[in-house]
């Protein structure tokens, strides 16, 4: 049994109300209700309000919406602020976005535990079904899953079988080592002591790229296991133009030297004395 008593999902956006309108229907529409909603929001124009007004109105969850200034991409920011906000133990980040299946916060309930954080993975959504999608304005899972396969054929969904195969294992996720690969900020959850323990993302960070594996690593420099959340808590991700990745390469470099220095500090530490 999972020792989650409190949920904060935080969802991260910044100036797309249509796709956070279709992330927040995904989220009342939940089987588990015992969370609230904390929307990070990065500055984004009042039309963006106006939906997270709207639907906390009939939600099912308490919703909540921390902003601050436009003055630039201040995700770490904004996402250490919700933090601070949540009310949960245990934190759910996604981004605005996404679309969750119904059991995507009762499968990430299932696969917390102390001392650990879940990566998830995506499921990618095409040009053409995006913008039908927003278009269209509702979100209704059975409607969509019904044509997933006519989706597939067409090339506008990238994967379909996890969208009717769960694999509930837990042990076996467990990473024995730090790895990048499959580390999303749109579906990661940690707990709220943990975070805060490391501080949070790193603020430093200056526009796209990397900040989410960097606050993966330092949890796991502190100790925190990281788990496989593959096979049982997918997003799908809507399509857009790639972000702006002119600040990518510094950003990595800043990861990889703080691993680098980790595993020269860890080396130091289990070399003997000698005079």
């Amino acid at each position: 049994m999972s020792e989650v008593t409190s949920i904060s999902v935080i969802v991260n956006t910044y100036n797309w109300p249509e796709a956070l309108r279709l992330s927040l229907q995904s989220l009342a529409s939940q089987t588990e209700r015992c969370f609230e909603i904390i929307v990070a929001d990065d500055g984004s124009r009042p039309d963006t309000a106006d939906v997270i007004e709207a639907f906390a109105g009939s939600a099912p969850v308490p919703v909540k919406h921390v902003w601050h200034e436009d003055v630039g991409f201040r995700r770490s920011t904004i996402l250490n602020k919700a933090i601070v906000e949540a009310r949960g133990r245990y934190l759910i980040f996604i981004d605005g976005d996404c679309i969750l299946q119904p059991d995507f916060v009762a499968q990430h309930r299932a696969l917390a535990e102390p001392n650990h954080v879940v990566t998830g993975s995506r499921i990618l959504l095409g040009r053409e079904l995006s913008k039908e999608l927003l278009a269209e304005g509702k979100w209704n899972y059975q409607a969509f899953r019904q044509k997933t396969l006519s989706h597939r054929l067409t090339g506008e969904i990238s994967k379909i079988m996890p969208l009717f195969m769960r694999l509930t294992w837990r042990r076996l996720r467990d990473y024995r080592s730090f790895v990048w690969r499959r580390i999303k900020g749109c579906n990661l959850a940690c707990w709220k002591i943990d975070a805060l323990a490391v501080g949070g993302f790193d603020e430093t960070f200056t526009g796209w790229g990397s900040e989410d594996i960097d606050f993966v690593f330092r949890l796991h420099d502190k100790g925190v296991i990281r788990r496989s959340g593959s096979w049982a808590t997918e997003v799908l991700h809507i399509w857009h133009k790639p972000a702006d990745p002119s600040r990518a390469a510094a950003n990595m470099k800043i990861v990889r030297d703080r691993i680098e220095a980790a595993r020269h500090r860890n080396k130091a530490a289990h070399t003997p004395y000698s005079a």
